[in-house]
This record gives C-alpha cells, sequence and structure tokens, in this order.
C-alpha cells in the first residue's frame, strides 16, 4: 500500500479518535487524595447524611437526617434535621431546619436548585407527611433557609425506604441503591415503576454486600467509571461502569476508623469529590472529600 497523502490523513483520524476515546475516561486513583476536610460545626441533628455542591456559590451543603416526631394537635410532625452551609475550603455559614428526613441533597443544574430526597420517598414503609422530593430555598448569596417547595410526592420506583439516590442531571434519572442488595435501581421520576436495574458484579470485586455502604452508590457522570460505592470493610473506594462491571478501586487511607454507621450514612459525591464522614474526627466528626478519579 502507497503510504501517501489519504492515508496520512486516515490514520490521524484513528489515531485522534483514540486519543479522544482514551481521555474521555477517568483514571482511577490507586490512593485516594484528601482534597478538602470539613470538620462539623455542630452536632448533626440525628446522623449526618449526604453533600452537595453548588459553583456559583462556591458552598457546600451537609444534609442531616432523622425522623419527624409524632404530630400532636400543636405540633406538625416535621423532621427536626437540619441542612448546613459551610464554603469552599470547609468553614461554617449557617443552618436551617426546612423540616425534611433527608437522605440525599444534590444541585440540580436543570433547574438550579438544591434539592433533597426524603427518607420513604418509596413509602416502602406506609406513607408519611413530608416525603418525597423538595427544593431548599436559598438566599441571594446561598445561605440554606428554612423555606421550600415541594417537586414530588412518594414514588414506588425509587425501592427501599433508605436508599439515598444519586442524580444524573444529564439524562433526569435517579441511581437507587438497594439495601442488602447488589441492585441499583434506574429511576425516570416522572414513572412509579423502575426504568432499569444495574446488578454490580461484587464477586469481581473480590466482595460482599456486608462489605460496602447499604444504601448509597455515587453517580460521577463519567464514561466508563460511572459508580462509586465506599468499601467499609477494606477501606476503599470501588469503581463500576453503568452496567455494573468492577473497574477498579482507589484505597482511602489506612488509618481512618470507620465505623457501621458508614454503612448507612455519611456519604456524598458532589464537585468531583467522593465524601466520607469520619466520625473520630473532632468534636462533631468530619467529612473527608476524596478525590478518586483524575481526569
Amino acid at each position: 500500500m502507497l503510504f501517501n497523502t489519504k492515508n496520512a490523513y486516515f490514520l490521524l483520524a484513528i489515531f485522534v479518535s483514540f486519543a479522544f476515546s482514551s481521555f474521555a475516561h477517568a483514571e482511577i486513583l490507586p490512593q485516594a487524595e484528601v482534597g478538602l476536610k470539613i470538620p462539623l460545626a455542630q452536632k448533626a441533628t440525628s446522623r449526618p447524611m449526604s453533600v452537595a455542591y453548588i459553583p456559583a456559590f462556591k458552598k457546600y451543603y451537609i444534609a442531616d437526617g432523622g425522623l419527624a416526631p409524632m404530630g400532636s394537635e400543636t405540633e406538625a410532625p416535621m423532621s427536626k434535621s437540619l441542612i448546613h452551609s459551610y464554603d469552599e475550603s470547609g468553614k461554617y455559614v449557617n443552618s436551617a431546619k426546612p423540616g425534611y428526613d433527608n437522605r440525599s441533597i444534590y444541585f440540580n443544574t436543570n433547574t438550579n436548585k438544591l434539592e433533597t430526597i426524603t427518607y420513604n420517598i418509596s413509602s416502602d414503609v406506609g406513607f408519611s407527611p413530608n416525603t418525597g422530593i423538595y427544593a431548599i430555598k436559598l438566599t441571594e448569596t446561598g445561605e440554606v433557609t428554612e423555606i421550600s417547595d415541594e417537586i414530588s410526592q412518594f414514588n414506588p420506583a425509587f425501592g427501599h425506604s433508605g436508599t439515598m439516590p444519586t442524580f444524573d442531571a444529564t439524562n433526569k434519572r435517579y441511581f437507587a441503591k438497594q439495601g442488602r442488595s447488589d441492585k441499583i435501581f434506574i429511576v425516570d421520576p416522572t414513572k412509579r415503576e423502575k426504568i432499569g436495574e444495574i446488578t454490580l458484579d461484587l464477586a469481581k470485586a473480590g466482595v460482599v454486600q456486608d462489605d460496602l455502604s447499604d444504601l448509597y452508590a455515587a453517580y460521577t457522570g463519567k464514561a466508563g467509571e460511572e459508580l462509586l460505592l465506599l468499601d467499609v470493610d477494606h477501606k476503599a473506594v470501588l469503581v463500576f461502569d453503568i452496567a455494573g462491571k468492577y473497574v477498579g478501586k482507589s484505597e482511602l487511607p489506612k488509618d481512618m476508623k470507620l465505623r457501621a454507621n458508614n454503612h448507612y450514612t455519611g456519604l456524598g459525591y458532589a464537585n468531583d469529590l467522593f465524601f466520607v464522614f469520619h466520625e473520630p474526627e473532632g468534636e462533631f466528626g468530619t467529612y473527608y472529600a476524596f478525590k478518586v478519579l483524575k481526569n
């Protein structure tokens, strides 16, 4: 074959295509890098749950979880759980009580709103007030307030009552990790049944369900490394693709003292950082934000 200009352009096109394909995938860091620490400024209302970040305000938001007390003639059955804001360096800004038993909090880039998903969004354990998805109103400078708007009520498609769903803004869908299971439900909030299901290849990862965070799988939006799970027992973040295939892992510091609560609470993914609550550190505990994937 003659190596003419036409062939040269063809080979160049293949090389460029391969290069861009390679760069489209993130690189898993063998050792997770600490990108930020957020020491909690006050004790969590019941338990610290998940984390969000809003680039325009350069603020992080941490949601507490906790069931509402029984209602009475003088008091509505509203959760006392707080949502807290911190600046990008981890310094405390303010707190407010919108009244929800938060499970997941995230910034919806489609609506430009801070949104929260409550405990029992699926009505798995029976219907209760203030369950669903809500938008939390912020001040002009990004401080959290007690004012909120309802986005949707309970939806059985989310499955387990305690799931901490993560949001895919591009495709407007949620990923809801199921408890005591290798399953993640894919949920379109406009439908009452799940639109898909992912089975995680735990055997390939060398783990069993009891090793992992029970109700949380982070969605990264990065092709080929879409899902992250905390391996509590082996102190690592496991990486799976959108089909549930195991891709690799990133080791956490071995001196971290993870506890039973890390299976259920204190997890998040925001600003390309994977958050893990470290209860023994600081007066009220500290969130570690790890960089796990490197572009």
